[in-house]
Protein backbone atom coordinates (compact mmCIF):
# COMPACT_ATOMS: atom_id res chain seq x y z
CA UNK A 1 0.00 0.00 0.00
CA UNK A 2 1.21 3.15 -1.04
CA UNK A 3 0.54 6.04 1.89
CA UNK A 4 2.24 8.85 0.60
CA UNK A 5 1.38 8.95 -3.36
CA UNK A 6 -1.17 6.84 -3.62
CA UNK A 7 -3.45 6.72 -6.99
CA UNK A 8 -6.92 9.05 -6.09
CA UNK A 9 -9.72 7.91 -8.12
CA UNK A 10 -13.47 9.90 -8.10
CA UNK A 11 -16.64 8.49 -8.34
CA UNK A 12 -18.43 11.29 -10.23
CA UNK A 13 -15.52 13.54 -11.87
CA UNK A 14 -17.68 15.45 -14.17
CA UNK A 15 -19.84 16.50 -12.04
CA UNK A 16 -18.65 20.39 -10.55
CA UNK A 17 -16.96 18.75 -7.08
CA UNK A 18 -14.87 16.04 -9.15
CA UNK A 19 -13.78 18.48 -11.34
CA UNK A 20 -12.19 20.85 -8.80
CA UNK A 21 -11.04 17.59 -6.80
CA UNK A 22 -9.08 16.60 -9.55
CA UNK A 23 -7.44 19.98 -9.85
CA UNK A 24 -6.67 19.99 -6.56
CA UNK A 25 -5.16 16.87 -6.07
CA UNK A 26 -3.34 17.04 -9.51
CA UNK A 27 -1.85 20.72 -8.68
CA UNK A 28 -1.66 20.96 -5.28
CA UNK A 29 -0.76 17.74 -4.15
CA UNK A 30 1.01 16.13 -7.02
CA UNK A 31 -1.24 13.06 -7.28
CA UNK A 32 -2.35 10.69 -10.70
CA UNK A 33 -5.87 11.13 -10.82
CA UNK A 34 -8.28 8.82 -12.73
CA UNK A 35 -12.25 8.51 -12.31
CA UNK A 36 -15.50 7.49 -13.67
CA UNK A 37 -18.59 9.46 -14.33
CA UNK A 38 -21.81 8.12 -16.86
CA UNK A 39 -21.47 11.85 -18.21
CA UNK A 40 -18.31 11.30 -19.17
CA UNK A 41 -17.79 8.68 -21.88
CA UNK A 42 -14.13 8.95 -21.71
CA UNK A 43 -13.84 7.89 -18.33
CA UNK A 44 -12.20 4.91 -16.54
CA UNK A 45 -15.04 1.86 -16.35
CA UNK A 46 -16.17 1.03 -12.62
CA UNK A 47 -13.85 -2.27 -12.19
CA UNK A 48 -10.91 -0.63 -13.35
CA UNK A 49 -11.16 1.76 -10.81
CA UNK A 50 -11.41 -0.27 -7.74
CA UNK A 51 -8.92 -2.05 -9.08
CA UNK A 52 -6.10 1.12 -9.85
CA UNK A 53 -7.56 3.62 -7.14
CA UNK A 54 -5.73 3.59 -3.74
CA UNK A 55 -8.03 6.30 -2.47
CA UNK A 56 -11.96 6.36 -3.62
CA UNK A 57 -13.79 9.04 -3.16
CA UNK A 58 -17.34 9.41 -3.88
CA UNK A 59 -18.68 12.48 -5.27
CA UNK A 60 -22.27 12.28 -6.36
CA UNK A 61 -25.97 13.37 -5.55
CA UNK A 62 -26.90 12.57 -2.24
CA UNK A 63 -30.06 10.46 -2.58
CA UNK A 64 -27.65 8.49 -4.94
CA UNK A 65 -24.62 7.79 -2.53
CA UNK A 66 -25.54 5.41 -0.34
CA UNK A 67 -26.80 2.53 -2.92
CA UNK A 68 -23.82 3.84 -5.65
CA UNK A 69 -21.41 3.08 -2.50
CA UNK A 70 -23.37 -0.43 -1.84
CA UNK A 71 -22.84 -1.43 -5.70
CA UNK A 72 -19.04 -0.72 -5.78
CA UNK A 73 -18.63 -2.77 -2.08
CA UNK A 74 -20.53 -5.60 -4.18
CA UNK A 75 -18.24 -4.86 -7.12
CA UNK A 76 -15.14 -5.05 -5.19
CA UNK A 77 -16.02 -8.37 -2.67
CA UNK A 78 -12.86 -7.72 -0.76
CA UNK A 79 -10.24 -5.61 -3.37
CA UNK A 80 -11.12 -2.75 -1.71
CA UNK A 81 -8.75 -4.05 1.60
CA UNK A 82 -6.36 -1.99 2.69
CA UNK A 83 -7.08 1.08 0.61
CA UNK A 84 -9.58 4.19 1.61
CA UNK A 85 -13.05 5.44 0.59
CA UNK A 86 -14.24 8.80 1.14
CA UNK A 87 -17.21 10.42 0.83
CA UNK A 88 -18.27 14.27 0.28
CA UNK A 89 -21.71 14.68 0.19
CA UNK A 90 -24.33 16.61 2.49
CA UNK A 91 -25.63 14.01 4.52
CA UNK A 92 -23.61 11.76 6.29
CA UNK A 93 -25.07 8.80 8.30
CA UNK A 94 -26.39 6.74 5.00
CA UNK A 95 -23.10 6.94 3.19
CA UNK A 96 -20.46 6.31 5.60
CA UNK A 97 -22.88 3.31 6.80
CA UNK A 98 -22.60 2.09 3.06
CA UNK A 99 -18.60 2.17 3.10
CA UNK A 100 -18.82 0.67 6.23
CA UNK A 101 -20.11 -2.50 4.88
CA UNK A 102 -17.15 -2.60 2.36
CA UNK A 103 -13.70 -3.89 3.63
CA UNK A 104 -11.90 -0.10 3.12
CA UNK A 105 -10.68 2.05 5.52
CA UNK A 106 -13.44 5.06 5.96
CA UNK A 107 -13.85 8.65 6.57
CA UNK A 108 -16.41 10.75 5.33
CA UNK A 109 -16.00 14.26 4.51
CA UNK A 110 -18.19 17.05 3.77
CA UNK A 111 -16.87 20.72 2.73
CA UNK A 112 -19.40 23.40 3.96
CA UNK A 113 -19.44 24.83 0.61
CA UNK A 114 -19.67 24.75 -2.83
CA UNK A 115 -16.72 24.43 -5.01
CA UNK A 116 -14.67 27.05 -4.36
CA UNK A 117 -13.04 29.45 -7.42
CA UNK A 118 -10.11 29.51 -5.28
CA UNK A 119 -7.22 26.41 -4.91
CA UNK A 120 -8.00 25.25 -1.57
CA UNK A 121 -10.57 25.33 0.89
CA UNK A 122 -8.75 28.45 3.04
CA UNK A 123 -11.06 30.03 5.58
CA UNK A 124 -14.27 27.25 4.92
CA UNK A 125 -14.89 24.42 6.98
CA UNK A 126 -14.69 20.73 6.40
CA UNK A 127 -16.34 18.29 8.82
CA UNK A 128 -14.40 14.83 8.80
CA UNK A 129 -16.32 11.77 10.31
CA UNK A 130 -13.46 9.09 10.71
CA UNK A 131 -15.52 5.88 10.97
CA UNK A 132 -12.98 3.29 10.55
CA UNK A 133 -8.90 4.41 10.13
CA UNK A 134 -5.89 2.88 10.92
CA UNK A 135 -3.00 3.00 8.26
CA UNK A 136 -4.84 5.66 5.80
CA UNK A 137 -4.80 8.35 9.19
CA UNK A 138 -1.47 10.72 8.81
CA UNK A 139 -2.59 10.72 4.61
CA UNK A 140 -5.87 12.24 5.51
CA UNK A 141 -4.41 14.88 8.22
CA UNK A 142 -2.02 15.38 5.24
CA UNK A 143 -5.31 15.93 2.43
CA UNK A 144 -6.98 18.03 5.83
CA UNK A 145 -3.60 19.95 5.61
CA UNK A 146 -3.34 20.13 2.07
CA UNK A 147 -6.64 21.68 1.70
CA UNK A 148 -6.05 24.00 4.41
CA UNK A 149 -10.04 23.59 5.88
CA UNK A 150 -10.72 24.49 9.38
CA UNK A 151 -11.87 20.76 10.24
CA UNK A 152 -14.09 19.98 12.73
CA UNK A 153 -14.25 15.95 13.71
CA UNK A 154 -17.61 14.68 14.58
CA UNK A 155 -19.81 11.53 14.12
CA UNK A 156 -21.95 11.11 11.08
CA UNK A 157 -25.24 10.79 13.23
CA UNK A 158 -24.15 14.35 15.04
CA UNK A 159 -23.29 15.95 11.74
CA UNK A 160 -26.61 15.28 10.22
CA UNK A 161 -28.68 16.56 13.29
CA UNK A 162 -26.74 19.85 12.92
CA UNK A 163 -26.90 20.06 9.51
CA UNK A 164 -30.72 20.04 9.65
CA UNK A 165 -29.46 23.42 11.78
CA UNK A 166 -26.89 24.94 9.75
CA UNK A 167 -27.64 23.79 5.75
CA UNK A 168 -31.69 22.75 5.87
CA UNK A 169 -33.19 25.56 8.36
CA UNK A 170 -31.11 28.14 6.31
CA UNK A 171 -32.12 27.58 3.05
CA UNK A 172 -36.07 26.73 4.02
CA UNK A 173 -35.92 29.80 5.23
CA UNK A 174 -34.43 31.68 2.51
CA UNK A 175 -36.41 30.10 -0.03
CA UNK A 176 -39.84 30.68 1.73
CA UNK A 177 -38.77 34.34 2.12
CA UNK A 178 -37.84 34.05 -2.17
CA UNK A 179 -41.57 32.65 -1.83
CA UNK A 180 -42.93 35.58 -0.17
CA UNK A 181 -41.02 37.89 -2.51
CA UNK A 182 -42.49 36.47 -5.51
CA UNK A 183 -45.95 36.55 -4.05
CA UNK A 184 -45.47 40.44 -3.27
CA UNK A 185 -44.14 41.56 -6.95
CA UNK A 186 -46.96 41.90 -8.91
CA UNK A 187 -47.77 44.78 -6.24
CA UNK A 188 -44.32 46.35 -4.97
CA UNK A 189 -42.12 44.89 -7.95
CA UNK A 190 -39.71 42.77 -8.55
CA UNK A 191 -36.38 42.50 -6.48
CA UNK A 192 -34.49 45.24 -8.60
CA UNK A 193 -37.14 47.27 -7.40
CA UNK A 194 -36.91 46.84 -3.89
CA UNK A 195 -32.79 46.92 -3.82
CA UNK A 196 -32.71 50.89 -3.51
CA UNK A 197 -34.83 50.22 -0.11
CA UNK A 198 -32.22 48.04 1.24
CA UNK A 199 -30.52 47.57 4.36
CA UNK A 200 -27.75 45.23 5.32
CA UNK A 201 -29.79 42.54 6.43
CA UNK A 202 -32.17 42.62 3.57
CA UNK A 203 -28.99 42.60 0.83
CA UNK A 204 -27.08 39.82 2.68
CA UNK A 205 -30.64 38.12 3.13
CA UNK A 206 -31.09 38.49 -1.00
CA UNK A 207 -27.39 37.78 -1.68
CA UNK A 208 -28.46 33.57 0.09
CA UNK A 209 -31.46 33.62 -1.57
CA UNK A 210 -29.46 34.43 -5.10
CA UNK A 211 -26.83 32.14 -4.11
CA UNK A 212 -29.12 29.14 -3.83
CA UNK A 213 -30.99 29.82 -6.64
CA UNK A 214 -27.91 30.09 -8.71
CA UNK A 215 -26.45 26.17 -8.29
CA UNK A 216 -27.51 23.19 -8.59
CA UNK A 217 -31.44 22.89 -7.18
CA UNK A 218 -30.89 18.89 -6.88
CA UNK A 219 -28.09 19.41 -4.11
CA UNK A 220 -30.74 21.67 -2.14
CA UNK A 221 -33.63 19.52 -2.76
CA UNK A 222 -31.48 16.59 -1.33
CA UNK A 223 -31.00 18.55 1.85
CA UNK A 224 -33.89 19.23 2.37
CA UNK A 225 -35.69 15.59 1.56
CA UNK A 226 -32.28 13.41 2.60
CA UNK A 227 -31.47 13.90 6.14
CA UNK A 228 -34.31 12.28 8.66
CA UNK A 229 -33.80 15.64 10.92
CA UNK A 230 -34.67 17.92 8.68
CA UNK A 231 -38.86 17.10 9.27
CA UNK A 232 -38.53 17.36 13.01
CA UNK A 233 -36.78 21.24 12.75
CA UNK A 234 -39.46 22.36 9.66
CA UNK A 235 -42.05 21.45 12.60
CA UNK A 236 -40.25 23.66 15.50
CA UNK A 237 -39.33 26.58 13.07
CA UNK A 238 -43.08 26.73 11.70
CA UNK A 239 -44.41 26.57 15.51
CA UNK A 240 -41.90 30.03 15.97
CA UNK A 241 -43.09 31.53 12.83
CA UNK A 242 -46.80 30.74 14.04
CA UNK A 243 -46.53 32.36 17.34
CA UNK A 244 -45.25 35.18 16.06
CA UNK A 245 -48.01 35.50 13.79
CA UNK A 246 -50.51 35.08 16.29
CA UNK A 247 -48.38 37.74 18.50
CA UNK A 248 -48.83 40.62 15.69
CA UNK A 249 -52.23 39.61 15.18
CA UNK A 250 -53.49 40.13 18.72
CA UNK A 251 -51.60 43.23 18.49
CA UNK A 252 -51.86 44.61 22.07
CA UNK A 253 -49.02 45.37 24.99
CA UNK A 254 -49.41 42.47 26.15
CA UNK A 255 -48.40 40.96 23.01
CA UNK A 256 -45.69 42.98 22.59
CA UNK A 257 -44.19 42.43 25.74
CA UNK A 258 -44.45 38.71 24.87
CA UNK A 259 -42.64 39.10 21.91
CA UNK A 260 -39.88 41.15 23.68
CA UNK A 261 -39.57 38.82 26.66
CA UNK A 262 -39.70 35.20 24.08
CA UNK A 263 -38.41 35.92 20.78
CA UNK A 264 -35.78 39.05 21.64
CA UNK A 265 -34.47 38.59 25.92
CA UNK A 266 -34.58 34.40 26.28
CA UNK A 267 -33.10 33.83 22.66
CA UNK A 268 -30.16 36.11 23.64
CA UNK A 269 -29.73 34.40 26.64
CA UNK A 270 -29.49 31.29 24.76
CA UNK A 271 -27.51 32.52 22.41
CA UNK A 272 -24.83 33.64 25.32
CA UNK A 273 -23.34 37.06 25.26
CA UNK A 274 -20.45 36.09 23.74
CA UNK A 275 -21.75 34.84 20.69
CA UNK A 276 -24.33 37.93 20.33
CA UNK A 277 -21.36 40.19 20.55
CA UNK A 278 -19.04 37.88 18.15
CA UNK A 279 -22.30 37.84 15.73
CA UNK A 280 -22.87 41.58 15.78
CA UNK A 281 -19.19 42.48 15.44
CA UNK A 282 -19.44 39.82 12.28
CA UNK A 283 -22.09 41.33 10.89
CA UNK A 284 -20.93 45.34 11.22
CA UNK A 285 -17.60 43.58 9.10
CA UNK A 286 -19.92 42.38 6.32
CA UNK A 287 -22.27 45.34 6.62
CA UNK A 288 -18.53 47.24 5.85
CA UNK A 289 -17.22 44.85 3.23
CA UNK A 290 -20.86 45.72 1.82
CA UNK A 291 -20.37 49.23 1.14
CA UNK A 292 -16.70 49.28 -0.26
CA UNK A 293 -17.66 46.62 -2.95
CA UNK A 294 -20.86 48.76 -3.60
CA UNK A 295 -18.53 51.66 -4.13
CA UNK A 296 -18.29 52.38 -7.97
CA UNK A 297 -14.91 54.42 -7.97
CA UNK A 298 -12.68 51.28 -7.61
CA UNK A 299 -10.36 49.23 -9.77
CA UNK A 300 -9.69 45.39 -9.41
CA UNK A 301 -6.05 44.58 -10.37
CA UNK A 302 -4.29 41.46 -11.24
CA UNK A 303 -0.68 41.15 -10.03
CA UNK A 304 1.10 38.24 -11.65
CA UNK A 305 4.02 38.25 -9.26
CA UNK A 306 2.82 36.89 -5.70
CA UNK A 307 5.50 37.63 -3.74
CA UNK A 308 6.78 39.75 -0.82
CA UNK A 309 6.55 43.94 -2.10
CA UNK A 310 4.50 43.22 -5.17
CA UNK A 311 1.59 44.62 -3.31
CA UNK A 312 3.76 47.30 -1.94
CA UNK A 313 4.81 48.31 -5.82
CA UNK A 314 1.01 48.86 -6.83
CA UNK A 315 0.17 50.84 -3.90
CA UNK A 316 3.23 53.24 -4.89
CA UNK A 317 2.01 53.77 -7.94
CA UNK A 318 -1.23 55.26 -6.79
CA UNK A 319 1.29 57.33 -4.39
CA UNK A 320 3.21 58.82 -7.11
CA UNK A 321 -0.21 59.47 -8.67
CA UNK A 322 -1.26 61.15 -5.80
CA UNK A 323 -4.78 59.25 -5.31
CA UNK A 324 -6.07 58.13 -2.11
CA UNK A 325 -7.53 54.45 -1.33
CA UNK A 326 -10.14 54.11 0.80
CA UNK A 327 -10.32 50.17 1.12
CA UNK A 328 -7.91 47.22 -0.49
CA UNK A 329 -10.01 43.66 -1.27
CA UNK A 330 -7.74 40.74 -1.81
CA UNK A 331 -9.14 36.84 -3.49
CA UNK A 332 -7.58 34.49 -5.34
CA UNK A 333 -9.27 32.47 -8.15
CA UNK A 334 -9.26 28.89 -8.62
CA UNK A 335 -5.95 28.47 -10.59
CA UNK A 336 -4.16 31.15 -7.89
CA UNK A 337 -4.30 34.32 -9.38
CA UNK A 338 -4.06 37.23 -6.72
CA UNK A 339 -6.67 39.48 -7.44
CA UNK A 340 -7.07 42.86 -5.45
CA UNK A 341 -10.03 45.57 -5.96
CA UNK A 342 -9.09 49.27 -4.86
CA UNK A 343 -11.62 51.47 -3.54
CA UNK A 344 -11.37 55.14 -3.87
CA UNK A 345 -12.47 58.07 -2.26
CA UNK A 346 -14.79 60.24 -3.86
CA UNK A 347 -13.97 63.05 -5.71
CA UNK A 348 -10.68 61.46 -6.51
CA UNK A 349 -9.36 62.56 -9.70
CA UNK A 350 -10.52 61.01 -12.72
CA UNK A 351 -7.49 61.80 -14.99
CA UNK A 352 -5.17 60.83 -12.14
CA UNK A 353 -6.35 57.39 -11.39
CA UNK A 354 -6.85 56.99 -15.28
CA UNK A 355 -3.00 57.29 -15.70
CA UNK A 356 -2.73 55.16 -12.61
CA UNK A 357 -4.14 52.12 -14.39
CA UNK A 358 -2.39 53.08 -17.43
CA UNK A 359 1.27 52.79 -15.54
CA UNK A 360 0.29 49.17 -13.77
CA UNK A 361 -0.61 47.51 -17.36
CA UNK A 362 2.73 49.48 -18.94
CA UNK A 363 5.20 49.07 -16.23
CA UNK A 364 4.10 44.98 -15.70
CA UNK A 365 3.12 45.57 -11.81
CA UNK A 366 -0.14 44.44 -12.84
CA UNK A 367 -3.07 44.07 -15.06
CA UNK A 368 -6.05 46.07 -14.67
CA UNK A 369 -8.76 44.03 -14.97
CA UNK A 370 -12.26 45.00 -16.92
CA UNK A 371 -14.91 46.11 -14.29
Amino acid sequence: MTLQRPLVGIVGSAGAYGRWLRTFFEKRMGLQVVGHDPADPDSLDVDALIDRAEVLIFSAPIRQTPALIADYAARAAGRERGRLWLDITSVKSAPVAAMLASQAEVAGLHPMTAPPKSPTLKGRVMVVCEARLQHWQPWLQALCDALEAQCVRTTPEYHDRVMALVQAMVHASHLAQAGVLRDYAPVLGELPALMPYRSASFELDTAIVARILSLNPAIYEDIQFGNPHVAEMLDRLLQQLGHLRELVRQGDDAARSEFRVRYLLENRKALGEAAVADGNYSFERLGYLLADLTETSALSVYLPEDRPGSLRELLHVFERHRVNLSSIHSSRTQAGELHFRIGFDHGSDAGAMAAAAREIDDSGIGRVLVR
